[in-house]
């Protein structure tokens, strides 16, 4: 019964996303990606390399994988990597990723599209971040006996898999060979219905971060910006962020503020800039003669947010007003502080660095204000500062962990 429901409800999937891509640029480029897949999947069955599927949900999942592929790339470099995403704002910003012989889109998750990419894939083995399952596609790994693994793997006690009902659910998850997970809960709540094959491996993200801010990055034009003021960077921000920084900048601080929002917009942009005096795009920087007189940067480029968190006093992450907060830990590598909204409860890290006094958790701009005016000041900010920093690199190894159990199972080499 629960079979049928689960067919049924990708089929109701399909018709939703369908009728959805008349009128919504995301789901159109959804249903256009996978309009020749089958033709994609061509240079699969060509190759005489051995071949492996990673398969990630979007971007946030490719970032805490990324580490290990590209050490599975150096460990077996004739190996052939498929690369798969579920949804465009992954494969869109990835597709030309350069670790990975083939990128496309995973196919709807039917029998027959599952038969199909095992058929021309015929992998070594095959890998799937976090926590997206698609049990058409499990099914079929486990009864062509595919090695198959979770990394960074996190579970939560309100998912199906746990519930009285969830015995079919349950049952799907015995398709993997071996789940790499983030913490005790998740290993718990497996072992719970019956996983023993469960490692407590961590995120692969502590490792990513780590080696981002290994890498060189310098601006002297934000340098001569701040000067010696603190730096207040919001990262990823949405209107609740925005928000709550302009009233505290046009109330008169001494921060230097950064402002990545969430999409890079050139309405949003204007409107940013129109908010905040003395505001200035960072593509302009450059051009800026007076840039001590500058308080506040607006970032219109993509993928160097990551970078300029090392100029960052305090961090602000968007989405904690909204679905969930977004990457804490790019900011918290540099040292620096992070505030956000209060929807962060799916995220382990956060929780980790409210309990270290390194993350703080704020429900209205009255608390907002009192963090920066009053508690992260003098000692407790240094404090803070280095105890997000020695968190992060505490963290990092998922990716040697996962990548030595490949090569002594002789899956690598």
């Amino acid at each position: 019964m629960m079979q049928l429901l689960y067919n049924f409800f990708i089929s109701l999937l399909s018709v939703a996303i369908r009728f959805a891509s008349l009128f919504n640029s995301k789901a159109k480029d959804f249903r256009i990606g996978r309009k020749n897949f089958k033709e994609q999947l061509e240079s699969l069955s060509k190759t005489g390399k051995d071949k492996i599927l990673i398969h990630c949900a979007s971007l946030g999942e490719f970032e805490q994988v990324r580490p290990l592929l590209e050490m599975i790339r150096k460990e077996d470099p004739e190996l052939f990597i498929h690369l798969t995403f579920f949804s465009p704002s992954g494969y869109e910003v990835r597709k030309n990723y350069a670790h990975a012989d083939l990128i496309t889109y995973l196919p709807l998750d039917t029998k027959s599209n599952a038969n199909l990419l095992l058929d021309q894939g015929n992998y070594r083995f095959i890998i799937f971040v976090k926590y997206e399952f698609w049990f058409n596609l499990l099914q079929s790994i486990k009864q062509r006996n595919i090695p198959c693994f979770l990394v960074s793997g996190i579970l939560w006690e309100s998912q199906q898999f746990f519930k009285w009902y969830g015995k079919w659910f349950a049952k799907q998850l015995s398709s993997f060979t071996h789940f790499f997970v983030q913490n005790k809960t998740t290993a718990s709540l497996l072992k719970s219905i019956g996983y023993q094959n469960v490692s407590i491996s961590g995120d692969g993200r502590f490792d990513r971060v780590v080696e981002l801010s290994k890498q060189y990055f310098e601006s002297k034009e934000i340098e001569k910006m701040i000067g010696k003021n603190p730096c207040l960077i919001l990262g990823s921000a949405w209107q609740k962020e925005i928000e709550f920084t302009r009233k505290f900048v046009n109330k008169g601080c001494r921060f230097k503020v950064i402002i990545a929002p969430h999409v890079i917009d050139q309405k949003e942009i204007d409107q940013i800039l129109s908010d905040f005096p003395n505001s200035c795009r960072l593509s302009r920087m450059e051009s800026e003669s007076s840039k001590e007189e500058i308080q506040t940067i607006v970032v219109d480029q993509i993928g160097i947010l990551s970078k300029l968190y090392r100029y960052g006093t305090i961090a602000f992450i968007g989405g904690g007003f909204g679905s969930g907060v977004h990457n804490t830990l790019e900011a918290s590598v540099y040292g620096c502080p992070v505030i956000f909204g209060p929807n962060y409860e799916r995220f382990q890290e956060i929780k980790d660095l409210i309990e270290i006094g390194s993350g703080f958790s704020v429900h209205n701009y009255e608390e907002f204000e009192q963090l920066l005016t009053h508690d992260l000041v003098g000692e407790q900010l240094t404090t803070a500062s280095v105890k997000a920093k020695d968190y992060v690199i505490s963290k990092a190894g998922a990716s040697n962990y996962i990548c030595s159990y490949l090569q002594k199972n002789k899956l690598l080499g």
